[in-house]
């Protein structure tokens, strides 16, 4: 039924347990896991003089959590025992960053966590499950 399925991590104990779902499910369907997590890119705006680290460091930053976001997703995943890749994206948008890594490794289901924030929590906090949910036609499974 499902050959690729997309699941998005940031590492919280949330986005391990769509993790756990997804790795469940490609257990079954004998499919293949696609780690991703979005981390924001230097931003080089014009609208502030202070940034709190040069571009360099900013970077080695970002590369450490994804790195350590992306190590427990394989964690997760080689104790399941199916395949997997994984991806870092960086995007000011990670539900758009979600969506095009989905297309682009032709994802059949996209696997994530939800905090199920509702009324102006939900308003104001905004989703990114929401927001792949109302912007994907991919099918997506929400894990909470």
């Amino acid at each position: 039924m499902f050959k690729r399925i997309l699941v998005p991590t940031d590492g919280t104990d949330l986005s391990l347990k769509a993790v756990a779902t997804a790795a469940g499910l490609a257990q079954t369907f004998g499919a293949e896991l696609v780690g991703v997590t979005v981390v924001e890119p230097y931003s080089y705006s014009g609208m502030s003089e202070y940034h709190p680290e040069t571009p360099d460091a900013f970077e080695t930053r970002n590369a450490q959590i994804a790195n350590e976001r992306l190590r427990k997703f394989s964690d997760a995943v080689q104790s399941a025992g199916v395949k997997a890749e994984m991806l870092t994206e960086r995007s000011f948008t990670p539900f758009e960053a979600i969506i095009g890594a989905a297309k682009r490794k032709q994802c059949d289901l996209i696997v994530m966590a939800s905090h199920g924030r509702r009324g102006l929590a939900g308003v104001l906090l905004g989703s990114e499950t929401q927001k792949v949910l109302t912007h994907t036609a991919i099918p997506v499974l929400v894990v909470r």
